[in-house]
């Protein structure tokens, strides 16, 4: 557990080599794999799509547990609840491993598509402003830019390829990220209830935080709670929408 704990300075994004080295690295792995599998699999049968999707959820799954096992063991073998895995980041994994199973159906579309947009936006981002993820870590860091990394290669494999990525798919794919919302409440209703040990946040929208969430946060105060989870959908999904527009640059950028 000491080896797979092992600790690095922790990076600074966008300083010098010696400071940002490991986030330069992640990032050139991140574009030249995008880059790879993108064309690769572009015009990939089904079969093969979902092979894809699989192995990308079962690397997600495996390091999402070393994550918790590792968070578990540093803090003397008390688990840490903030980290448990129903972040807004962790759901593609489920989505993906879930749509890998499926046979074609609106509501594999809809996976798809939520995968397309709504992962491929949290993810890169994540990857270009890795601002709050990095650690002192080594394994950590890993595990982190594998998963963020993940979610934007897999977001813009889906973006490229001939699956049915249109408007009626992206609305039904607003219904998905509502549910998985749910859920995130649901989970923190159960531990605000019953449970009460630490901090536990999910999807950042626990009415006992304040919320940190870039614009958002500044709703929170303002409005109610139920009119603050409808601006944190809408925005969401606007922004999911903008990912969907670029598809169009995306083909013709490939076709070039």
């Amino acid at each position: 557990m000491d080896f797979l704990n092992a600790h690095m300075t922790r990076p600074i994004i966008y300083g010098s080599l010696s400071e940002s080295w490991f986030q330069y690295i992640s990032l050139a792995i991140f574009f030249v794999t995008m880059v790879y599998l993108t064309k690769k699999y572009r015009k990939a049968n089904e079969e093969d799509l979902q092979r894809l999707l699989k192995v990308f959820a079962i690397i997600l799954i495996v390091f999402e547990l070393y994550k918790q096992l590792n968070f578990t063991y540093t803090n003397g073998w008390v688990y840490r609840w903030y980290a448990f895995p129903f972040q807004f980041c962790s759901t593609p994994m489920y989505i993906a491993l879930a749509a890998s199973y499926m046979k074609k159906t609106p509501l594999r579309d809809a996976m798809y598509m939520f995968l397309a947009t709504f992962g491929f936006f949290a993810g890169t981002a994540v990857m270009l402003y890795p601002v709050t993820v990095y650690t002192t870590s080594f394994g950590i860091n890993i595990q982190t830019m594998i998963h963020h990394g993940g979610m934007g290669i897999i977001g813009m494999v889906l973006l490229s390829h001939h699956v049915s990525l249109h408007i009626k798919s992206f609305l039904n794919s607003i219904y998905v990220f509502v549910g998985l919302t749910l859920i995130a409440i649901v989970l923190n209703g159960i531990h605000n209830t019953w449970i009460q040990d630490g901090t536990f946040n999910m999807f950042f929208i626990n009415a006992n935080y304040k919320s940190e969430i870039p614009v958002l946060s500044l709703f929170q105060p303002l409005v109610p709670r139920s009119v603050y989870i409808m601006i944190f959908v809408i925005g969401f999904s606007v922004v999911a929408y903008l990912m969907l527009t670029g598809r169009r640059i995306v083909k013709k950028l490939l076709n070039t």
